[in-house]
């Protein structure tokens, strides 16, 4: 599986731990920044992320700033993605039994490194449980992008 991920400054160290742990559990890692601890704006390295799992060169994306929301915000802009805001592993897995969710963000002032980790691996390790009721809703909320 490809992963893409993105951060801005707030969140760069927490970016990088994923990274590793990503690569070192044989995922494809794809990294679109940022890498310094410069000021930067979130909306490039989240857009970056977002658009490619939209096109499908990535399977699934990870976006992270200091709170999670402006990334979220940012990946649902673009078109096919469902990005889910996750603090607890219970949300992680029921976003993705239930809405299927292809990109997660995590705010890390808000969450922990170990908890992080465990999010991360719960996320990734939940398949989408397919029943008609979720899919109908998920093709409800994709047809409100127009």
């Amino acid at each position: 599986m490809k992963i893409s991920i993105g951060c801005d400054h707030g969140a760069l160290e927490l970016k990088n731990v994923l990274v590793a742990y990503l690569t070192k559990k044989g995922y494809e890692v794809k990294d679109f920044g940022t890498y310094t601890a410069d000021s930067c704006d979130y909306p490039e390295f989240a857009e970056a992320a977002a658009r490619a799992v939209a096109t499908g060169e990535c399977d699934k994306g990870i976006v992270l700033c200091t709170t999670g929301i402006g990334v979220s915000i940012t990946a649902n802009k673009v078109k096919g993605i469902r990005c889910a805001l996750l603090s607890d592993v219970m949300s992680a897995r029921l976003t993705r039994e239930h809405n299927d969710t292809n990109m997660m963000a995590i705010g890390a002032g808000v969450v922990g490194q170990l908890l992080a980790l465990q999010i991360v691996d719960t996320w990734l390790g939940t398949e989408f449980s397919g029943e008609a009721r979720h899919q109908r809703r998920i093709d409800k909320l994709m047809a409100v992008e127009g």
